[in-house]
């Protein structure tokens, strides 16, 4: 039986980075539970308990990618109140501008890591003005507007 994911009942705070290159955003997909695509979202993760976000971003882009970053700019932070399934989630989101260390990723149409679940997750570079546009949604909400 697979397990579906569901959002947690605790609020959670989590981290992305925003990719940007050649006016495409590397994003992952997110599925429904009939694996449709309902939107993507840029890559990182939850905080971990006594680890600061600059930390857990570095974490994040080693662990499903197994390069460094390079942060830039100011962290932004989106309170994320969602439903998927059903399911009310609730997070903070702290985003900041990256790049990334491996340049070879830049020229990967896709790009196919594992999550800490095992569950293996699909990124690729997303025109910036489909993302706009609402051809595509990008998650979190109000992310689009400070692209």
């Amino acid at each position: 039986m697979i397990t579906k994911w569901r959002p947690s009942k605790q609020i959670q705070s989590k981290v992305i980075g925003i990719c940007i290159n050649r006016k495409q955003l590397l994003a992952a997909e997110i599925h429904d539970d009939g694996g449709n695509i309902k939107g993507v979202r840029p890559l990182g993760g939850n905080v971990e308990f006594g680890e600061t976000r600059e930390h857990a971003l570095q974490r994040e882009f080693m662990e499903e990618l197994g390069t460094e970053i390079v942060s830039a700019g100011e962290w932004r932070t989106f309170e994320n109140i969602y439903q998927h399934e059903g399911v009310v989630g609730h997070e903070y989101v702290h985003a900041i501008s990256i790049a990334l260390v491996d340049r070879s990723l830049y020229t990967q149409s896709l790009i196919v890591f594992s999550e800490d679940t095992g569950e293996q997750t699909r990124a690729r570079w997303y025109d910036v003005r489909d993302l706009r546009s609402g051809k595509i949604a990008l998650f979190p909400d109000g992310l689009v507007d400070t692209l």
